[in-house]
């Protein structure tokens, strides 16, 4: 069930227990997935990236959040690992906020950052100030999702962490783009949303770009 965050009034119990089900249904879905069907998603996202990307700027050097699959998550790692073909990125991973709890911090990652594990069982960089990259410095993150909708609606994990950390987006023009990573199989009709919910600015599947915002 979703917690509740801070300065946003309770939503029903109806859309609380309909968005935990969907949750529970779409995370089901995807880990049934086949490592040969997870592989082809995999290069998939990055032929669909690269035009993204290639399109939606014009800077040389990029700052982008990406993530370390888990739970049957599109694998962005082939996307990081060939990105140099069209784009100079230099990425980061997210890292709980060992301060700010329910927070996100970006840690600068490379092949040879070390990784520790997480209280989820999630690889992420060990924690090291001069690698921390502000959210506000980045260009764009790629955010994975257990679902979504047509309008670019997210329902994630349940944690909120991701909302809580970009809620500074809302309504701003110049902010990082919010770009969901998922397999079609996680699309939906329409999702039950939540006041804190932060929307994206595109979402990536496998079939291609399904959303991008005006």
């Amino acid at each position: 069930m979703d917690k509740q965050l801070n300065g946003h009034k309770a939503i029903t119990q109806a859309t609380l227990t309909s968005r935990a089900a969907l949750r529970k249904s779409l995370r089901q879905a995807r880990k049934r997935l086949s490592p040969a069907c997870q592989t082809t998603a995999s290069k998939a996202i990055t032929h669909h990236l690269s035009t993204y990307f290639s399109n939606a700027f014009n800077t040389p050097t990029l700052n982008v959040a990406a993530y370390l699959a888990n739970d049957g998550e599109v694998d962005v790692l082939h996307f990081i690992q060939h990105s140099h073909k069209f784009c100079d990125i230099e990425f980061a991973l997210p890292v709980l906020h060992p301060i700010c709890k329910g927070h996100l911090l970006f840690l600068h990652f490379t092949k040879s950052t070390p990784l520790v594990t997480n209280q989820y069982g999630i690889k992420e960089p060990e924690l090291a100030c001069h690698n921390v990259i502000p959210v506000r410095q980045l260009d764009a993150l790629l955010m994975p999702l257990v679902g979504f909708d047509k309008s670019g609606n997210r329902l994630g994990m349940g944690g909120g962490y991701y909302d809580r950390t970009l809620a500074f987006t809302k309504g701003q023009t110049v902010k990082p783009k919010l770009i969901g990573i998922a397999h079609d199989i996680q699309q939906v009709s329409s999702l039950p949303i939540a006041p804190w919910d932060v929307p994206l600015d595109a979402i990536v599947t496998p079939t291609g770009i399904l959303y991008q915002s005006a």
